[in-house]
């Protein structure tokens, strides 16, 4: 380790390690979006990628033989790769593939990876690292990799996923790992949602999932409100072990109860009913509601209450006029978090729904995954329910973290 403690030996190792991250990820994200084959050359990369880090350490301070050595052996790399070409280029395209696509992702690639190690370096000199600069400099390039790793593992499924609800029949059976789009269609892109609300009635299965994620949400709320503040502030036998027990039921999983719940609700002729739907799923938000909230009402101020009963209000009174109104952004976080789960619940909905006339949106996704329907319609139905979940957790997200984050400390 005491080995990289120098400036010009951990950039050029942070460097070809950061090359290769950003050429896999413009090889991946130009093949998406253009349909051309590229493909990374590791080895190329981490040369290319250890010269420009050599070349991204800051300018100033004394020019040193250890400097003037890097820069040299930096510069002679350069002369081999680009004038005499002795080694591919980083990205390199199969045969066929534009000459303008191919110089575009080698353009994309040094900026990116240029861009990233001036950040990463920016702060790093020539000769021995402080134990700080050292661990900072790390600490950068983990965080790089971790913003690039995570995003494509959201993004990518994401892109193919709307890609395909794009494109015809036709072009996915002549080549299904061709994203690029034939934008002369206009709107005939859309043809696949046009069919899915048209024909396959899911209009109705938005409604649904709407009505039922909204009633869950005030049946959530209706209860847990009232369970976390007793466990929270009322003292009575038996409250420790249940605010500790309260999130038990997590520990059996839902596949385990799903048979004596199809039965259950076969003999009450609560099955294929919005009825037994909104029975069962407040069931299994209510307990992770009751532990955020009681966790926030804990984090309130005693005093501001003990005032209110002092003044004559009721205990309901004291809830509904002063809990309640400071107790908003938990609450907001608390009901877009039982929103996202009721949207996007499939195993109750698919065991106890069978009327196509009253599935929820996941359920009738879940009927589109038959050899009759072409795969555009399952991915374009996918994304139907992905888009409006995702808009408003990232319209709402900021009240969900405060509401999250309130009550962790007290006072």
């Amino acid at each position: 380790m005491s080995a990289l403690r120098f400036g010009y030996i951990l950039a050029p190792l942070l460097g070809a390690l950061w090359s290769v991250v950003i050429a896999i990820v413009v090889a991946v994200v130009v093949s998406f979006a253009t349909g051309a084959g590229l493909k990374p050359v590791i080895w190329s990369s981490l040369v290319v990628g250890a010269v420009l880090g050599i070349f991204a350490l800051p300018q100033g301070g004394k020019w040193s033989r250890n400097r003037f050595v890097a820069h040299s052996l930096g510069a002679v790399l350069v002369v081999a790769l680009v004038l005499f070409g002795w080694m591919p280029l980083p990205l390199v395209g199969a045969e066929g593939t534009g000459v303008a696509v191919l110089q575009i992702a080698r353009l994309l690639y040094l900026i990116a990876a240029v861009w990233g190690l001036r950040v990463m370096l920016a702060e790093l000199p020539w000769e021995s690292l402080t134990r700080y600069e050292f661990e900072a400099a790390i600490i950068r390039f983990l965080t790089g990799f971790g913003y690039i790793f995570f995003t494509a593992l959201v993004a990518i499924p994401f892109y193919v996923m709307v890609m395909t609800s794009l494109k015809s029949q036709q072009a996915l059976l002549q080549n299904p790992l061709d994203f690029s789009l034939d934008w002369e269609k206009g709107w005939g892109l859309l043809r696949s949602y046009s069919e899915l609300f048209g024909q396959f009635n899911f209009g109705s299965y938005l409604l649904t999932s709407a009505f039922v994620a909204v009633m869950t949400v005030l049946i959530t709320l209706l209860f847990s409100v009232p369970g976390a503040y007793a466990v929270a502030r009322l003292r009575f036998k038996g409250r420790a072990a249940m605010g500790r027990s309260i999130l038990l039921i997590y520990m059996v999983p839902m596949i385990v109860l799903a048979l004596p719940i199809y039965i259950a609700f076969s003999m009450l002729e609560l099955r294929n009913s919005l009825t037994g739907i909104l029975l069962i799923y407040p069931v299994t938000t209510i307990p992770v509601a009751l532990y955020m909230l009681q966790g926030y009402f804990r984090g309130l101020p005693a005093e501001v209450e003990e005032a209110g009963l002092m003044d004559g209000l009721s205990r309901l009174a004291v809830i509904w006029k002063i809990t309640l109104p400071l107790s908003l952004p938990a609450m907001a976080s608390v009901s877009l978090y039982v929103f996202m789960i009721a949207w996007n619940e499939f195993l109750l909905a698919f065991m106890l729904l069978d009327d196509p006339s009253k599935f929820t949106l996941t359920r009738g996704i879940a009927s589109l995954n038959s050899s009759e329907i072409p795969r555009q319609h399952l991915m374009a139905g996918s994304v139907i329910a992905t888009v409006p979940i995702m808009l408003i957790f990232l319209g709402l997200e900021r009240f969900m973290t405060k509401g999250l984050t309130a009550g962790s400390v007290k006072g």
